[in-house]
């Protein structure tokens, strides 16, 4: 006798309200009807002609044991037209299972329903109006009718281009608000360039100054070694030996920061100047250096960087598009530095950029290679990260573009490529390879 509950299915129209983007196939209606074997043929028969909706049944032995699936349109094709109803009405299925295709596709409840609508799709065209089987357990099966997967894939394939063009609306704004930053961060650099120029310009006057001071102080002492009472009360009050060694290494400092500050103003200066027409001769290492400088508010004492330069010439390419593919690149690797960081401890976080000439076929390429030895990319979504919104990264902090926008600049405006090998756990290196072209070529 068949067991299982098939007169009650959840309404495919309240299931559909329900999925979202990655709804998996134990959220879809499931039909469990499971049919013995060794029950005859004319049972099956009145199985579906009770049920108008029965895609098919489990058939089963020895109670649970799945054997295959047969489905409605298998079965009177295949059994009904072709043996006689009279004589094979009372023979068991068994008897005629040799006649039923046995290339049934079971996939795994789990299974994202757009992975699966994929794999049904893909089978022999005589068997893509197939039910599927899934497997919930090791035992415990059920049936989506193809027409409901279907259903189902246009409902989702709807909510991903609903998403899509809200993530895009909002890309547009943040846009026109990182543009209108981008003119903001330009203007007030070059009106703070000045007074930083300034101050910079006029330390080793200051510095100058101070040491011609001290002469002075040191010839006074020299030539008046005992000093009225006043002095030497001052003298001991502010002990003149420290200040003279302290002054020394303020001003050390002072220049040394002015220098950073001017460094740091010229690169957010150049990297904001992007409104660049045409490709221009350019310095990969500045590039670089001067990314790692906007970069280092993030960079703690504990991450190492490492640069490994190669003798590069200048390259021919829109120096701002490749300084915000670096940006992105190395904010991904310090991201997977620093969540490693949260789980593993007596362990040197480490970015490590390489660069080379190289040659692939009959075009030489420079090579820029970003390694870091952080968390690395899971092997099943490796395929995925250069996608437009993909993201791993929880809500709000990813917009699952930086990648697919660097993949775009690399590849599309810069005739390259953009690679990426990863190990989970061990790290992750991205690969830029940018054709290197004669500056007489194109400038």
């Amino acid at each position: 006798m068949p067991c299982g509950d098939f007169s009650n299915q959840p309404l495919l129209d309240t299931v559909i309200e329900k999925l979202h983007v990655e709804s998996n196939l134990q959220e879809l209606p499931l039909w469990k009807l499971k049919f013995d074997i060794g029950e005859s043929v004319s049972g099956l028969r009145a199985i579906f002609q009770s049920q108008p909706l029965l895609p098919g049944v489990l058939l089963v032995e020895q109670g649970d044991e799945l054997v295959t699936m047969i489905s409605r349109r298998q079965f009177f094709e295949n059994i009904a037209v072709n043996f006689e109803s009279e004589k094979f009405s009372d023979r068991s299925l068994e008897v005629v299972f040799q006649n039923l295709s046995s290339d049934i596709l079971i996939l795994p409840s789990e299974t994202l329903i757009l992975a699966a609508a994929q794999q049904a799709l893909a089978r022999q065209p005589e068997s893509l109006s197939e039910p599927i089987v899934v497997s919930i357990n090791s035992k415990k099966y059920g049936i989506v009718d193809m027409q409901q997967l279907l259903i189902a894939q246009s409902k989702i394939y709807q909510l991903k281009h609903k998403i899509i063009r809200e993530e895009k609306l909002q890309e547009l704004l943040q846009t026109e608000k990182l543009a209108i930053l981008g003119r903001m961060v330009a203007s007030i650099t070059h009106e703070i360039r000045n007074p930083v120029n300034c101050i910079g310009g006029n330390l080793p006057f200051l510095s100058n100054y101070f040491q011609d001071l001290m002469r002075l102080l040191n010839a006074y002492e020299t030539e008046y070694r005992h000093s009225s009472p006043v002095i030497a009360q001052i003298r001991s009050k502010i002990d003149l030996d420290f200040i003279y060694t302290d002054l020394s290494q303020i001003l050390n400092t002072l220049n040394v920061s002015s220098e950073s500050l001017r460094e740091i103003i010229t690169s957010l200066y150049e990297f904001t100047a992007k409104a660049e027409k045409q490709r221009q001769p350019t310095n990969i290492h500045t590039c670089i250096d001067n990314t790692l400088l906007i970069l280092q508010h993030r960079m703690n004492n504990d991450i190492e960087v490492i640069r490994n330069y190669s003798d590069l010439p200048l390259i021919i390419c829109y120096a701002g598009q490749i300084s915000q593919v670096l940006i992105n690149l190395l904010n991904n690797a310090l991201d997977a530095l620093y969540e490693k960081i949260k789980r593993t401890k007596d362990w040197q976080p480490q970015i490590e950029i390489h660069t080379e000439i190289i040659q692939q076929e009959i075009q030489q390429y420079i090579s820029i290679r970003i390694a870091d030895n952080g968390v690395g990319i899971p092997i099943e979504i490796q395929k995925q990260i250069f996608e437009d919104f993909f993201t791993t990264k929880p809500v709000g902090k990813g917009t699952g573009l930086g990648l697919a926008i660097s993949y775009e600049i690399v590849t599309h405006k810069h005739g390259g490529q953009l690679q990426v090998t990863s190990q989970p756990n061990i790290g992750t290196e991205f690969r830029i390879l940018l054709p290197l072209v004669p500056i007489s070529a194109n400038h």
